[in-house]
């Protein structure tokens, strides 16, 4: 898949608050899917599902069967590519000027 078409994915998946909350539990630990069906009452299991197989598509999660379980895990490489194609450049120069005055400072 071209990179570009694999960040419109990945964006695409970010772009929904529920499925940022599902990362942000799975940040925590692996879950199966009934367990976040479980923390998502308002949605339905088909709902959560969907939810899931977008942020799966995107490879921001990982899936691991287990007899009838399906255990969901953060894959935080997507996320780490994107800070490092548009925001790694940024913060090594904010590093570069912290450093920059901290020799300004010891030279005074």
């Amino acid at each position: 898949m071209p990179r570009e078409d694999k960040y419109d994915l990945i964006f695409k998946a970010l772009g929904d608050t529920r499925r940022r909350e599902i990362l942000d539990l799975l940040k925590e630990r692996g879950r199966t899917t009934g367990e976040l069906v479980e923390r998502f009452k308002q949605l339905d299991r088909c709902t959560v599902m969907q939810h899931l197989n977008v942020l799966e598509k995107a490879d921001l999660v990982i899936v691991k069967r287990e007899g009838r379980l399906r255990w969901n895990y953060i894959n935080p490489l997507p996320i780490k590519e994107l800070h490092d194609r548009w925001i790694g450049g940024y913060a090594d120069r904010a590093i570069d000027l912290l450093a920059r005055m901290k020799r300004e400072i010891e030279g005074c």
